[in-house]
């Protein structure tokens, strides 16, 4: 990143100019006062860079020695020396770092100690506070929190605990993370927050559920309309590959597949092969298949209810016996 050819660097001792460019790059072109004043800058020489738009202020006590937009990179490493030497990267920012989520032009989330005194800066850096701070840290280059705890730190911040069961859910399993890893993290560091809501996400983690809109569906479809528990990610071999079926009914007689197509992955050209390499697969063996997206579970859930005990009937499903329905909306 170009720095201003104009910087002071007379103001610098000759023995520490060397270090400075590397400084700089390291850091992306961010500094704070205490680097600045270590390497001999005055307040009025920062003022004279700042006055002179030479630098610009990103937040309190941390300057850009450059001018023009910052980068994700510059960003980060703004909000983490804003936030003090202990700051680390934690929550949404965190997930984007470790690959769980895209990556956003948000505020960049940093946690500090307990007793530190930052405060979030919108719309730049949010900041979190916790005591435990050296236990959910992780040495990456920058600081992080672990998986685990980037995980429930992003459930406890849903809105409901709804919100917060299918945080779980989406995110351990898009993670390489282990359920076991995942239990051991609420264990040893119980969440405050959502705690039961978390537990139940990892129980339909452990039970083979993938995605929230899995979540949904078995809870809004299935449960609340008295339809047998279908068997989750059923492996099927397909021209030597082995590809997964959501939601399967095989375990009760019918020979029913349910595909639930939670994001918009239709364009991209391998998922939408396998797709129709799971289509064709499934026309050859007489299997019968719907296909359900969010709007359909989370909007219409008593007709895709209604639809599937049709097909699961048709295909030789037996109601007789079945669990009582629970829904609100149709009584059925």
């Amino acid at each position: 990143m170009p720095t201003h050819k104009r910087w002071s660097a007379e103001s610098i001792p000759a023995e520490q100019r060397p270090s400075w460019p590397v400084l700089l790059e390291e850091q992306h072109g961010i500094i704070n006062t205490r680097q600045l004043r270590a390497y001999g800058h005055s307040t009025a020489d920062i003022e004279a860079n700042l006055e002179a738009g030479r630098w610009q202020r990103v937040l309190p006590r941390v300057y850009a020695t450059f001018t023009g937009e910052l980068s994700r990179s510059a960003k980060i490493h703004a909000a983490l020396k804003y936030g003090g030497g202990h700051a680390i990267l934690s929550h949404r920012t965190a997930a984007e770092e470790w690959g769980l989520l895209p990556i956003t032009e948000g505020p960049v989330e940093i946690t500090v100690p307990y007793t530190f005194s930052a405060v979030s800066c919108p719309p730049l850096v949010i900041v979190h506070r916790s005591r435990a701070l050296p236990h959910i840290a992780i040495g990456t280059e920058p600081s992080r929190t672990r998986v685990t705890d980037t995980i429930v730190d992003l459930a406890t911040s849903q809105r409901t605990p709804k919100m917060a069961t299918s945080t779980v859910v989406d995110l351990v399993s898009r993670s390489k993370v282990s359920l076991k890893a995942m239990e051991d993290c609420v264990f040893l560091r119980p969440p405050f927050r959502y705690r039961p809501a978390i537990r139940h996400g990892l129980a339909l983690v452990g039970g083979g559920l993938m995605s929230a809109l899995e979540v949904e569906y078995k809870e809004s479809v299935e449960d609340a309309h008295g339809l047998p528990q279908g068997s989750r990610q059923t492996p099927f071999e397909v021209k030597g590959k082995i590809l997964w079926e959501d939601v399967t009914y095989d375990s009760h007689g019918t020979p029913v597949t349910v595909r639930l197509d939670g994001r918009a992955t239709h364009a991209i050209a391998d998922v939408a092969f396998r797709d129709r390499e799971r289509d064709n697969a499934a026309e050859l063996a007489d299997r019968a298949r719907l296909v359900y997206g969010w709007h359909d579970v989370r909007n219409s859930p008593c007709e895709v209810a209604a639809e599937v005990r049709t097909v699961l009937v048709r295909e030789g499903w037996d109601p007789t016996g079945a669990r009582a329905a629970t829904c609100r909306k149709c009584g059925r």
